[in-house]
């Protein structure tokens, strides 16, 4: 049975990310300075947290920076395995920086507001490990990079999917819900959650297993 994976967001600490692996996390995202949304921690705090990920869990800082030079040198300060890109680069500030970091795996993220997503996507893609699939809004006077809770249309999302070589991640108001109809309509790689496993901020440990348990429930709909 093929099996979506799952990348937990928005990780506050070592003891969030030992509940995000016991509950069969596949990756840790890393939140650090954005211009808005939940779950931003201290770099020291996200190199705590990179060391105790046991392997082979892939460990995610998402950052907000487009000069090529300052995310190589954060991605050096917190050793996180794979970069999320949240703010839109250019494909060639990304080849930039794939040069400066050789084995740190590179993770675009495509913002889907309308169908210009696709082709934006298509253009990420060749320079790209995988690419992620949110419902931010990045041309806002505060721009929205991620973490928003809501959902954005599938069907441009199941576009991407169908378009591109690289795996996809689906973000973006996923819940235990309604990720049984993403998972269906979009067929991704894997899935990023937030808020949607979350209480008063804090990741809950039920709504976390709710969430797996739908997850594998729609993964088994699939197999043939």
């Amino acid at each position: 049975m093929s099996r979506t994976r799952l990348k937990v967001c928005c990780i506050g600490g070592v003891d969030e990310a030992r509940l995000a692996v016991a509950a069969g996390a596949d990756a840790l995202g890393l939140v650090s300075a954005m211009p808005s949304g939940p779950g931003v921690i201290e770099e020291a705090r996200i190199a705590e947290v990179v060391l105790a990920a046991p392997p082979p869990v892939a460990t995610f800082l998402l950052t907000s920076l487009t000069d090529p030079e300052a995310i190589a040198a954060q991605q050096r300060r917190c050793g996180a395995s794979v970069l999320q890109l949240v703010t839109p680069l250019h494909p060639g500030a990304v080849l930039q920086l794939r040069a400066l970091v050789p084995g740190v795996k590179l993770v675009p993220v495509v913002h889907v507001e309308d169908d210009r997503s696709v082709a934006e996507a298509v253009a990420l893609a060749p320079h790209a490990d995988a690419l992620l699939l949110d419902s931010g809004r990045p041309s806002l006077p505060v721009p929205e990079l991620g973490g928003t809770g809501r959902t954005h249309d599938w069907a441009h999302s199941r576009a991407i999917v169908a378009a591109v070589p690289v795996p996809v991640f689906l973000a973006g108001g996923l819940r235990p819900d309604n990720v049984g109809e993403a998972i269906r309509t979009v067929r991704p790689f894997g899935l990023d959650l937030c808020s949607g496993v979350r209480t008063d901020g804090r990741l809950d440990a039920a709504k976390l297993r709710a969430f797996v348990v739908a997850v594998a429930a729609a993964d088994a709909s699939l197999t043939p």
